[in-house]
Order: C-alpha cells, then sequence, then structure tokens
C-alpha cells in the first residue's frame, strides 16, 4: 500500500503510546489558558471554535483506527462521526466548517469525556495488539494530524482573543525585546537541485515523490522582513498603489478596505500588534506575521524584489540542519528575523500543485493533501506555533492568497545575472 512511511524498528508499541499520550496531553494544555467562553466561539468562517479541534483530533482515532481495527467498539457518541468529520466525503456527511461555531453542543466538559474515552481505548489497544504497518502508519498520521491542529488552535486562539473589544492576553510572560537583525545573501549556483522527502520517517504525500528540480542563480535574504521594513512601504502609501499589486490583490485591498496587516493599529500616532502576549506597541525588528500573499508580493514589488519559489526556499532551508533547536518553546511570537526557519512560515510564488509522479495516500487519506491543490499557495519553513518534532524542511504549508490569520510572514530573493 502507498502508505509513504518508512518507520525505524524502534517504532515499538511502547515508543507509539508514549508518543501518543504526549501529542494528545498537548493539545489541552494549549487550551487551559483561555476561558470556558473561548472555546465556542468562531469570528469568522476560517477560524474553528477551539472545542470543534479537540473533538475533531480525537474523531480521527475513532474512526479511522478504533472503529476500523478494534473488535467490539463503541463509537461514544454515534452523532460525533458526522459532527467531527472535518471534510472526509467518503465517510459521508459533515458540518459545515462556518458552522461549526453555531453548536453550543456538545459540551466543552463532554468532549474532554469523549477524548479520554477514546484515548483509553486506543491505549489499549495498541497495547494489545500486534501493530501492522497499516495502524503504524495511521497512528502516526494521526498524531501529526493532531499537531496540525494543535499550530491552529494558536491561531484560533489568537484570533478568538483578538476579536474582544476588551484587549486581552493568552501568555502572561513578558516578550523580549527583539535583536537588530544583520542583513546579507544567501547565493546559489544555476543547476539541478534534489527537492522534496526521501528520508525515513514520515512524511505527508504532497511532500513526495523526491525530484530534480533546475534552477537558474538566485540568492536569498538571510533576514525575514521585519515590522519596520513593512512600516516604511505603508508610509509610503503602499496600499493605495495599484502598480504594486495583482490585480486580485488590489481588489481585495479595496473591497475590504485593508489598510495594514492583520493584528496592527494606530493608536493616537503610535503602531501596536495584538498578539498572544497583548496588545504591545509594534517593535520594529521583529519579523512581520499575519500577511497574506497578497500583501507579500506586493511588498516585494515595492522593494523591487520578489518571493522565492518554494523551491529556491528549500534549497535556502537545507543549508541548516535540522538537529538545531526548532523553536523556543515558550516563545509565541517571531522575535529573531535573523533565524532561518521556525519563526513564520514564508509566501512563495509558487501555486499548490502536485510534484510529479504524485501519488495520494491510499485508503481513506486519500482526501488530506491532494483535493486542496487548487488556487491555493505554499509557505515553507515552519513558525512559532509549530510543534517540536512536527516540522521538516521539505514540508509544504499551503493558503489561499488573502488568507493571513496564520503565522504568515516574507524571506525576499532575487535573481542573479
Amino acid at each position: 500500500m502507498n502508505h509513504a512511511l518508512t518507520l525505524p524498528d524502534e517504532c515499538t508499541q511502547e515508543s507509539f503510546l508514549h508518543r501518543y499520550q504526549m501529542v494528545r496531553s498537548k493539545s489541552l494544555d494549549i487550551c487551559k489558558y483561555i476561558e470556558i467562553e473561548d472555546y465556542a466561539v468562531q469570528p469568522m468562517a476560517d477560524v474553528s471554535p477551539p472545542k470543534w479541534h479537540l473533538g475533531h483530533t480525537t474523531w480521527f482515532f475513532e474512526e479511522l483506527l478504533l472503529v476500523r481495527f478494534y473488535p467490539g467498539y463503541q463509537r461514544f457518541h454515534a452523532q460525533y462521526s458526522a459532527l467531527f468529520n472535518s471534510y472526509y466525503k467518503s465517510l459521508g456527511t459533515h458540518t459545515l466548517q462556518a458552522n461549526r461555531g453555531n453548536l453550543s453542543r456538545p459540551t466543552v466538559d463532554q468532549i474532554i469525556e469523549y477524548r479520554s474515552y477514546v484515548d483509553v481505548s486506543l491505549v489499549r489497544f495498541i497495547s494489545e495488539h500486534t501493530l501492522t504497518d497499516e495502524m503504524k502508519f495511521l497512528i502516526e498520521a494521526g498524531l501529526h494530524h493532531e499537531q496540525q491542529h494543535q499550530e491552529l488552535l494558536y491561531m484560533d486562539v489568537k484570533f478568538i482573543l483578538a476579536s474582544n473589544i476588551i484587549d486581552t492576553q493568552y501568555a502572561v510572560q513578558p516578550l523580549q525585546a527583539a535583536p537588530e537583525p544583520i542583513h546579507g545573501w544567501s547565493e546559489f549556483a544555476q543547476g539541478l537541485y534534489q527537492i522534496g522527502h526521501d528520508a525515513e520517517g514520515f512524511a505527508y504525500d504532497n511532500e513526495k515523490p523526491a525530484h530534480q528540480y533546475y534552477l537558474y542563480p538566485f540568492a536569498i535574504s538571510q533576514t525575514l522582513a521585519t515590522n519596520g521594513e513593512f512600516l516604511a512601504f505603508i508610509k509610503d502609501h503602499g496600499y493605495t498603489k495599484p502598480e504594486y499589486w495583482l490585480s486580485q490583490g488590489w481588489d481585495w485591498v479595496n473591497q475590504q478596505h485593508i489598510q495594514q496587516p492583520l493584528y496592527w493599529s494606530c493608536r493616537d500616532g503610535e503602531w501596536y500588534e495584538c498578539t498572544l502576549y497583548g496588545l504591545i506597541p509594534l517593535d520594529l525588528n521583529r519579523p512581520l506575521v499575519h500577511i497574506s500573499y497578497f500583501e507579500a508580493n506586493a511588498f516585494a514589488n515595492w522593494k523591487k524584489l520578489r518571493l522565492p519559489t518554494e523551491q529556491e526556499l528549500e534549497v535556502f532551508l537545507n543549508q541548516t540542519s535540522l538537529t538545531a533547536e526548532f523553536a523556543h518553546t515558550t516563545l509565541l511570537h517571531p522575535n529573531n528575523a535573523q533565524n532561518m526557519y521556525g519563526e513564520v512560515w514564508c509566501w512563495t510564488s509558487s501555486q499548490y500543485s502536485a510534484y510529479p509522479r504524485f501519488k495520494t495516500f491510499d485508503g481513506i487519506l486519500n482526501e488530506y493533501n491532494g483535493k486542496f491543490m487548487c488556487n491555493q499557495f505554499v509557505l515553507r519553513g515552519g513558525c512559532v506555533a509549530t510543534p517540536d518534532h512536527h516540522y521538516r524542511h521539505s514540508y509544504r504549508n499551503f493558503y489561499q492568497p488573502q488568507q493571513r490569520w496564520m503565522f504568515s510572514g516574507i524571506r525576499l530573493a532575487k535573481d542573479i545575472v
């Protein structure tokens, strides 16, 4: 079967149990710092209520593993099968994403009980069974799926809290001032480069197969675009000059009355940024974050530069070993424009499409990635909300060009003549 996963010998029941429990507990840990009222709020269609994330990630293990492979297993609640299905058409009907915030039931307590019920059942299942390759694959995929939703939890909680009239915050510790970045360029020669995942361990189907890709000479900035640089774009009336904007971007800016990045505000002539640390003065040295593709492309045009392709950015990222610390586990806002990766997801100019000879996952998970390869752009590099042991330099994130509630930023590129 095309599971696209090579598991090392040490992937025993014990290691699976430990990893499962660690990942599952992290989702609840993220929610410890919000109030019960925050769990059910959906301020826009892209944002899902936190309680839905907790339910849906549990549904994944129940429907794809326990219902299929555990003889005698009884679902926690018959209606949860459709309620917490996100988009898997092969598994039947599901609640529309925009309507997830309309549901007051199940309660948060009931969803926590659901998680506990499934966790106990899956731990027992792992302990009692010799896991087949398919079972191991689905457990591993389920854990990475939950880690994706942990990043989404941070994104959605931030949007929920920022939507309040009363200034509020998630993190209580202070955010240190950012160091001044040292600007420079990394240059790369013309030639064939290997792109995509070819190592052992888990990778999504959209990262494969590894293949050769020809690149012309290029350079990529060693620093991320900063708040200060983008503020200069604003002060130069960049949002009002159509020559910088794609046609659809120009329509978006004017129809939505966009004048600054998401979470920025100007009060009495001073700029502020809403973060998970609350509303704080805009630090000009911090990496720019929560920017749309349209804004990123316009900024690059204003700088007389361009966005990198996803292949160029992967080559740039591959300079850095993943043995380095991925992200500060307590840092919930980008703070170092000099980092090679792990601060913000960087927009690329590449539309999200299949690699040569791409094959979807077999079975139920064939709907995981391929069906979304339309009208979206690829982002690379991870962010401060990306969980440990989840990221790879071949990781292809993707969003629609107007979206910006994710931790998205800019790393510029240029051609070498």
